[in-house]
């Protein structure tokens, strides 16, 4: 059905109907992550377990997140598949993040007492898989809900029969289960198949492949989309493409930070940086692109993202230049470099804001906004000419010839009013309008 063409609004009772479903199915995921806190954080620490802390509530919020806003763009464009994925992905997340919480309590954490916690276990191991491959359909359907074209429909079916098939390979893997969400621990699978395990493992890869392949496909279709778009349409892709370019962006400087040995500060900074500005991005720039006609000036926030990335790279770079220099020529106190070191390398790198911001700034905007650059140097060659023309008419010409270039209007005139007062008065001579 996800492949299909999304149907249209079928009237106010469906509107209704469908309105109704979402905001249920909102009401679910809450509870489900209400529970799966509220157990993580009663438990307390488990033998094989890592702890529940604050990041898993933050994880568990993101994805109920990505809910609210699917059933926002559901009761709003009833009809526009990307609410219903963002709806069931992450409810299915949601509930996989329950039901590991629940089977870590019931089998490892003393509470004995609650039943099918292995059930619900086996649950956890694939529901994650499940919600997450979801969002290739987010990608594939996005902003519309319909394909790119009828020739993407074997694209969008063979991702679901081998995600299908991946799925399937992992919930009857036998031996302990696999981390997902949440690390289920010692816990085995209750029913991994032992003697099928070599063949699990072959489709396991193939089907590992099969979905990598078809979502760099995906990523290529909003690469499509984009090219061929204009208008709205094109707004609403660089909406998404900039939050996805800003979770690959913290995914990759996590990675990079994983293990190594850097200020609690910085690590904490980044893992909030990924969830709020990458998880929590992506269904915002979706429900800003869906929802909002008149969208927010996202060339101006993709502009000033590449402008103040680079400045905090060369700044950051600088800084521990200094540092590093000033340390190997006058010695570090306790495996540290001196305090006024560091205290020069701050002056430095704030000396430095103003000047390298202008010049990244000229940088960005003569390679990805031409037009602005072109822009600031028109009116800034037509200033230097204003100081030195003398003949009026050649004056107003240049100066239509200018508001004409740079502003661009559907007409632009020139009025100068007639001098009627004295000169001393100190009272203008003239007037403009386009």
């Amino acid at each position: 059905m996800i492949a299909g063409t999304a149907a249209g609004d079928r009237g106010p009772v469906w509107g209704r109907t469908a309105a109704r479903a979402a905001w249920s199915v909102l009401a679910l995921s809450v509870c489900l992550a209400t529970l799966a806190g509220g157990l993580g954080l009663a438990r307390g620490p488990v033998t094989g377990v890592a702890d529940f802390t604050a990041a898993e509530l933050v994880v568990y919020l993101a994805f109920l997140a990505w809910v609210a806003v699917g059933t926002v763009i559901v009761s709003r464009q009833p009809g526009n598949r990307v609410g219903w994925i963002l709806c069931a992905a992450g409810t299915v997340v949601l509930l996989s993040g329950f039901a590991a919480e629940y089977a870590v309590s019931a089998l490892l954490g003393g509470w004995s007492t609650l039943p099918a916690g292995r059930p619900l276990a086996w649950v956890a191991s694939w529901t994650t898989v499940l919600g997450l491959g979801l969002f290739f359909y987010l990608l594939l359907l996005f902003p519309d809900g319909h394909l790119p074209s009828p020739r993407w429909r074997w694209v969008a079916w063979l991702y679901g029969a081998g995600m299908a098939a991946g799925i399937v390979a992992l919930a009857l893997r036998p031996g302990v289960f696999a981390p997902s969400l949440r690390d289920l621990g010692p816990i085995r699978n209750p029913l991994g198949l032992t003697a099928a395990a070599p063949v699990l493992g072959l489709v396991d890869a193939i089907s590992r492949l099969i979905v990598t392949v078809l979502y760099l496909a995906a990523v290529g279709s909003l690469l499509v989309r984009l090219r061929r778009s204009r208008g709205i349409e094109r707004q609403q892709l660089k909406w998404v493409a900039y939050a996805g370019a800003m979770l690959i962006g913290f995914l990759v400087l996590v990675n990079l930070l994983e293990g190594r040995r850097v200020p609690f500060a910085v690590q904490l900074a980044v893992e909030i940086g990924f969830f709020v500005l990458g998880v929590l991005g992506v269904p915002t720039a979706v429900a800003v692109a869906i929802l909002r006609y008149r969208l927010y000036d996202i060339d101006r926030i993709i502009n000033r993202t590449v402008v103040y990335g680079l400045l905090t790279a060369l700044l950051g770079a600088v800084y521990a230049g200094v540092v590093l220099v000033l340390g190997q020529l006058f010695g570090r106190v306790g495996g540290e470099p001196p305090t006024w070191a560091v205290a020069g390398a701050t002056l430095t790198v704030a000396a430095l804001f103003q000047p390298a911001r202008r010049r990244i700034q000229a940088v960005v905007d003569r390679r990805f906004d031409r037009r602005r650059y072109d822009m600031a140097k028109t009116v800034e060659t037509f200033s230097v000419r204003l100081r030195d023309e003398l003949d009026l008419d050649m004056l107003s010409a240049e100066l239509l010839a200018v508001v004409d270039h740079t502003v661009q209007p559907a007409k632009a005139s020139l009025w100068l009013r007639p001098p009627t007062q004295p000169s001393h008065h100190n009272e203008g001579q003239g007037g403009s309008s386009a």
